[in-house]
């Protein structure tokens, strides 16, 4: 199967991560969106990039991949990896971050050519009494943070 990058609006990679992304719901935005289609045009996957969702981590030059999704396309994912670099590279934004449970392998990460670049430990989630937050399931899981490299 032949894939190629399309562009895809907010609202349809929303949906389409609704439908597919295993252990996430929507991001509620975004920089950009990006998708992969096969030769017959069917949309195989889709990346949401957006600003860092660490606030020291928002410096004006750094964006998060906030989301990916693929209907289990081989390669798909490290395409739309690939792809967000280059694209924000393109904006002038010079460090692209994101992360994976460690639960996963990062595989399509590393055929990307990312990096890892920390491990951090499970939290008990982000609820506070100052600012309270409905639980999202991924509670209690350590993460690794990658970082796309030139």
């Amino acid at each position: 199967m032949s894939l190629h990058l399309v562009p895809v609006r907010f609202a349809d990679a929303a949906a389409f991560v609704a439908t597919w992304h295993r252990h996430h719901q929507p991001p509620v935005g975004c920089k950009f969106c990006m998708g992969v289609a096969d030769n017959e045009g069917i949309l195989r996957g889709v990346a949401i990039i957006g600003r860092p969702v660490a606030r020291h981590l928002d410096n004006g030059q750094t964006l998060e991949v906030t989301r990916t999704a693929t209907d289990g396309t081989p390669n798909a994912n490290s395409m739309l990896y690939g792809a967000a670099w280059r694209a924000a590279q393109a904006l002038g934004y010079t460090r692209l971050i994101t992360y994976t449970q460690a639960t996963e392998t990062g595989a399509s990460l590393r055929a990307a050519g990312w990096k890892t670049i920390a491990h951090r430990p499970a939290r008990p989630g982000w609820n506070t009494p100052s600012r309270p937050r409905q639980a999202t399931g991924t509670e209690y899981m350590p993460r690794t943070l990658w970082e796309a490299t030139a």
